[in-house]
Parts: structure tokens; sequence; C-alpha cells
């Protein structure tokens, strides 16, 4: 079919992966950081990074370009076109107090979840219109239109026409565009911003945004979780965990899924499926803060956690270090259940550390499943995911085969098997139905052995209990 591109614009930087459109083979690669822009971002610097990470022919030979780039940024423009303010981006502490305000503003969380498939949250566009209005009503009255980061991108590439386009993934979470209905509310952009403002074209999955004035062939592009998980090759039965600083359950499913506590956040995903997403405000943070206390580091005290055993001699930790999103538990803290004197011990402490994070984030995946989500594999992303401790415990605490995929830039390759698809489809090779088959990401696969489950079972139950006892009812509304 050709080559393609796939451009990854992330907080920190630019990706670019040059691939073969056919058989999914890596030719090149370049890469450019972003300068520190936290909470706001000049956009002008994304594509003065994508300009130096193709440098040196990169897209030499190149026939389609699918972008993908950091989700929940927010870029405002003018009648004309130019932005009214810089980007204010996803992690923008400041619009916490506007998504609590506009939660209440359309009658509580269960009433967003059924309108939008999500509660509002400090992240997304909805939430920091409603801090716009709030805090810079000048700028606010000067609004005409939004996009989010891949859609100013996607514009800027396709030489900035009339039309401006997104895709259902990242217009999924806006927080005014519901995946199950698959249309935009711009009543709620109203309620948030106190006036109306255009909203770009949602193309589908398969459906090209344009062509930039060289005639290179623009895919509709994406948010980097759906790029990501199309990068992996994620399907049904698949769930994919993320180990950051906190951590996140999605999976890819048939439908989208109306949850009126707002503990899954319905999104969209790359494919034309959906990809309902749990969140957790604790992972990698645990361990880290474990390791610290004990006077080591991650690679240490994951050393130190395969020197005990499973259940670690009945220490449990409840991981809510900063609080918990799953179960809802904003103001809470972490707990350590079980001392006894044989416990004491820093092989205890650690191992508890790994089964409270995975604990943690088995009860988000236990909120998929007990909507009808199958589970059969887990992908584990995250430096974390290396750590032999994590590999070895896991399994049993999921109860399913996990996979640790080699670190790759998955986000960028998922954009890139986009534009494969949209460039098969215009050579009329491809259907806008099946996306190129591309390879699996090489990865390491861990199975449970026979004993496993139960002893999984029996360290689940144990956390489980103390949880309860601890934090009695928590999780009544979303199981």
């Amino acid at each position: 079919m050709g080559i393609v591109a796939g451009l990854g614009s992330s907080s920190e930087g630019t990706s670019v992966v040059v691939c073969d459109a056919e058989s999914g083979a890596v030719l090149r690669q370049g890469y450019a950081p972003h300068p520190a822009s936290a909470p706001e971002g000049d956009p002008q610097a994304w594509l003065i990074s994508l300009g130096e990470a193709a440098t040196g022919g990169v897209l030499e030979g190149v026939q389609a370009i699918g972008v993908a780039a950091q989700q929940h940024g927010l870029l405002t423009l003018d009648a004309g076109g130019v932005l009214v303010r810089p980007a204010l981006l996803g992690n923008d502490k400041r619009v916490q107090s506007a998504a609590a305000e506009l939660t209440d503003a359309l009658g509580g969380r269960a009433a967003w979840a059924e309108a939008v498939g999500s509660v509002p949250q400090a992240g997304q566009p909805l939430a920091k219109l409603r801090w716009l209005a709030r805090n810079e009503p000048e700028s606010a009255a000067r609004v005409a239109a939004v996009l989010q980061p891949h859609d100013w991108l996607v514009w800027q590439l396709l030489g900035r026409p009339l039309r401006r386009t997104t895709d259902r993934g990242d217009a999924s979470g806006t927080g005014f565009w519901s995946a199950a209905t698959g249309e935009w509310r711009p009543d709620l952009v109203e309620l948030a911003l106190g006036r109306q403002a255009t909203l770009p074209d949602v193309l589908g999955p398969a459906e090209p945004a344009g062509h930039t004035p060289e005639g290179l062939l623009i895919s509709a592009g994406t948010g980097e979780t759906m790029a990501a998980a199309f990068g992996l090759g994620v399907g049904p039965g698949d769930a994919v965990v993320s180990l950051g600083a906190s951590g996140s359950v999605f999976a890819v499913h048939h439908s989208a899924l109306a949850d009126g506590t707002g503990t899954i956040t319905s999104f969209a995903d790359a494919t034309g499926m959906h990809l309902p997403v749990v969140h957790t405000l604790n992972a990698t943070r645990v361990l880290r803060g474990t390791a610290e206390m004990l006077g080591t580091d991650l690679p240490g005290l994951s050393e130190l956690a395969l020197r005990s055993s499973a259940g670690s001699y009945g220490l449990v930790l409840l991981p809510y270090l900063e609080g918990e999103r799953t179960p809802h538990l904003p103001h809470t803290a972490g707990t350590l259940a079980g001392l006894r004197r044989e416990s004491m011990k820093p092989e205890h402490l650690a191992r508890a550390a790994f089964e409270g994070m995975l604990c943690g984030l088995t009860d988000a995946l236990d909120v998929l499943r007990g909507r009808g989500v199958e589970v059969r594999r887990v992908f584990l992303l995250g430096a974390a995911a290396e750590l032999p401790a994590v590999q070895a415990i896991a399994p049993s605490l999921f109860g399913a085969q996990v996979v640790v995929p080699q670190p790759a830039d998955y986000a960028a390759l998922g954009a890139a098997r986009q534009a494969a698809w949209a460039l098969g489809v215009q050579q009329g090779v491809l259907s806008p139905q099946q996306p190129p088959l591309w390879p699996a990401a090489a990865s390491q696969v861990f199975d449970m052995a026979g004993e496993d489950l139960a002893v999984g079972q029996a360290v689940r139950q144990q956390y489980a209990t103390v949880r309860e006892q601890t934090h009695p009812g928590a999780f009544d509304a979303v199981q």
C-alpha cells in the first residue's frame, strides 16, 4: 500500500514513527521534546517540535499521516481562527472547582453519566470552559470555536481549512459528546461557557480529515489513549492496566456503558467500538512511597517483596494515599492493617505494597467485569510493569493472563496504523470496517500456575475484608 507515519504529540514531546502500511514494520523514527508548559501550553511549540522530530528525511516517501495527541487539552479560537489564549492542558488543577460546580448544575453525577457517559472532571475541556467563563470572561466572550490538541494539529497540517474535524475517541473525552449516541451536546457547551461555540465534525475511524497542500492524506487522528490501544492491537477480551503514579483500567467493549455513579468513563475507541475506563488515584506512587520508607528504590522494593509470600504474613495496605476515585473516597488516606510481631519486617511491607496496589487496580477491573466486560488478557503498561514482583503477583490477582509489551511509542504506532487504514480505504484495498492487520506488540506473557488462582483469591479476600471494615459500603454503589 505504501508508507505511512504516525505523529504522537504527548505532554512531553513529539514522536514520529514511519511504517510500512501493509506489514506495520517500523522503517524510521524521530523525536523532539516540547518546552515545559504546565498548566498552559503554546500550540505553536507543538508544531516546532513536530518539525524537529521530522528532520533528516524521516517523512520521506510518506503517503499518509495520522496524529495522536495528549487528551483533555482545550484550545479556544476566535471568529478568525486565532487562538484566544494559550492552551489549557489536562493537568490543570485550577479547574477542579469548576468540575464540581458543573456536576451540580445538571442535577448530579447520574444526570451527567446518562447525558454523556461521564461525570465532569478537571481534565475535561467542559470544565475548562466553565473555568474560563468564571475567571477570564473577556477571553470567554471571544471564543467562537473549541478544539483539542489533536484536532488543532490536524487542522494545521491541512493548511487551516474552513472545516475542522475530530474523531469519536477524542470527542468522547470532552464532556460534551456522548459515546452512546454519537452526538455533540451543544447545550452542555453553553452550560459551561455561557454561550454557544462551533464544534468540529466527528469523523469515522477510517475517514480521512483531508489532504495537505502537498497532497499527503491526513487521517482522522485520535487521543493518546485510543491510539495506544490501537497500536497495541487490543480487542474484545483484552483489558489494559496503566501503571503511572495513578492508575487506569480500560477495555475494548461492543457498547457504551452508562454508569450512574460516574465510576466508569464511557470513551469511544479508534475502531468504532467503545473503551470504558475506570481510574484510580494510586498506583506506582504507592510503590515509590514504600520504597522511600524502606530506604530503597523500585527494583530493591521488588526484590524485597519476592522474599515474602502471598498475603504478606497478614499485612494489608489499602493504597489510598491521595484519597481514591475507585471507590469514591476523595478525602481518605491509606491504611496499613494486620501488624503483628512476625509481620513487621521490610519484605512483608514491600509485598503488601505490591499486593495493595494491584488489589486496588483489580477492584477497578472488577467494576468493568461487573458490567459484562469480558477480560481474558490484561496488558500491563508503565515502567512498574517491568518489575519482577508485579509480574509474579499480577496474574493471580487479576485472574487472567498478563501481557507486558516491550516499551514502544504505541500512541504513535496507533496513529500510523490509522493512517494506513485511511490510505487503504482510499486505494480500495481495505474496508472501512476492517483495519490493517498489523502484528501484535512484542511482549512477555505471564500465565497462572494451577494453584495461583486460589492463592490470588485468598489475597483478594484478605484485602477486601480490610477494605470493607475500614470503609464499609464503599463499593456498594458501583458493583
